[in-house]
């Protein structure tokens, strides 16, 4: 018995000494890890007036240039760790994503609703993600083609005429619209109207100031949001009622139950639902506006898209039968200039992460509660993954690119459910434009704003008209 007693006590004493150890060596690792190089700037404002007098890209990229691939910086109020290198975006987003979870302002997170699922990690983020990639996955918006493509047409059948449009605008209408019909199929017009009169509240107020005063865009985002939350609330009620089980996103989350049996809450519903919508529209609208003035700019290219949608237009005789799901997967010049127009114009720069821990990598401290940002305009414009990176070049997409050296949507699992979605909508959007349409851009053809994801100077601003068919 006694023999027993001692053992278990050197069993304790020896692990003892080993946690001590363990956590000397960890302590000692840390301590000889140093913060990356860079810059604070100023006390609690840091350099983020220096990032926003200028364009972001030139602020990132000759931080880069001085201090390397990794560097510290201290921006919107958070001491920042950037990563500009593809290895070290995918150790923060793939291989040790569980060291670094979504961060957002709490504003944004008000805004769009706290259930949503990209503010979210482990086992609800996986949840939720699984019931939002289904209705969103190639298999689902096959079905989606042929109503995309009215959607399509019917826009720019508005733009026709002497009036001169503001694209980035107009694709967001066309990008809203998409995205009611993958959450809520043909929902009824006046429910529709509404949700786009208090979502364009609601965007307004999204980067503005955040003060309650009565009057201020804040305020008026925030009654918005209020009003959304209604509505969506009777449109969950009326689809309950009407027991039917559709297979549109709001469907999926209304049918969905959890290991216990237990449904989603209204609450975790319109947060999900906002969520998509959010993601869907700006960036969208952003990628076909530029693919829209790189076509433009850009007359060679602009004929030879034009002659394969040309071909496939000539075997539906004219139009006369609708695109069908196999024909958008067989586009491969005008899927090259996607893949280009989304490198080029990098609509997400970078994206938001925070350590949960302290972190080492490649012997840089990663303090815990610092913001990590990996840059994915720097990788998608570094001339070492691809060549002259300024020039608009779909042809660079003959051959794949290499891993995590072209990351549009994010990578890992935050990367964003939606992408297919996405490019099939440009995908249908440009076979009708260059089939049956022409335009010029107005005023200036250069130069960037930010609002905050980079569009073409004043959305663009062109005149359109129908081609003769003849």
């Amino acid at each position: 018995m006694e023999n027993v007693v001692l053992i278990c006590v050197l069993m304790t004493l020896l692990h003892l000494l080993w946690q001590v150890f363990f956590r000397k060596n960890k302590r000692d690792s840390h301590e000889r890890a140093k913060l990356p190089p860079g810059s604070m700037g100023w006390p609690y404002i840091g350099e983020t007036l220096q990032l926003y007098s200028q364009d972001p890209n030139v602020f990132f990229a000759t931080k880069q240039r001085r201090y390397g691939d990794i560097f510290k910086t201290h921006i919107l109020g958070c001491p920042c760790v950037m990563l500009a290198s593809p290895e070290a975006a995918r150790f923060v987003l793939v291989t040790q994503s569980h060291l670094f979870k979504p961060t957002y302002p709490k504003s944004k997170e008000k805004f769009i609703g706290p259930s949503a699922l990209f503010f979210h990690q482990g086992d609800y983020h996986f949840r939720m993600r699984k019931l939002v990639q289904g209705p969103l996955s190639p298999d689902a918006i096959r079905n989606l083609v042929t109503d995309i493509e009215v959607l399509a047409v019917s826009a720019l059948e508005s733009w026709v005429g002497n009036k001169v449009i503001n694209t980035f605008q107009e694709m967001k209408k066309i990008s809203f619209e998409v995205g009611i019909l993958a959450i809520f199929g043909r929902l009824e017009s006046h429910y529709r109207k509404e949700l786009k009169k208090n979502y364009s509240i609601l965007e307004k107020g999204y980067n503005s100031f955040p003060t309650k005063i009565p009057g201020t865009p804040y305020k008026k985002a925030l009654s918005a949001r209020k009003r959304l939350s209604e509505i969506l609330s009777t449109i969950i009620r009326e689809r309950k009622e009407k027991r039917s089980i559709e297979k549109d996103l709001l469907g999926c989350l209304l049918n969905a139950k959890d290991d216990k049996g237990e449904v989603l809450t209204e609450g975790q519903i319109a947060d999900n639902i906002i969520g998509v919508l959010f993601a869907a529209q700006d960036t969208t609208a952003s990628v076909m506006t530029w693919i829209l003035k790189y076509l433009h700019d850009d007359p060679k290219l602009l004929e030879a898209v034009k002659a394969e949608q040309k071909a496939i237009y000539m075997s539906n005789e004219e139009a006369h039968h609708p695109l069908t799901w196999t024909q958008t997967r067989n586009m491969p010049i005008t899927y090259k200039v996607v893949l280009e127009s989304l490198r080029m114009a990098s609509i997400i720069s970078f994206t938001f992460r925070e350590a949960v821990t302290d972190v080492e990598y490649k012997g840089y401290l990663i303090p815990k509660g610092w913001k990590v940002m990996p840059l994915f305009r720097n990788i998608h414009h570094n001339p070492d993954f691809f060549s002259n990176p300024q020039k608009f070049d779909p042809s660079r997409f003959e051959t794949a690119p290499k891993p995590y050296t072209f990351m549009p949507f994010g990578s890992g699992v935050h990367s964003c459910p939606g992408y297919d979605l996405a490019k099939l909508e440009m995908l249908i959007m440009t076979h009708h434009l260059v089939t049956k349409f022409s335009w010029e851009v107005v005023g200036s053809q250069s130069g960037i704003q930010y609002g905050p994801f980079p569009i073409p100077l004043q959305g663009l601003p062109a005149r359109f008209w129908r081609e003769s068919t003849s």
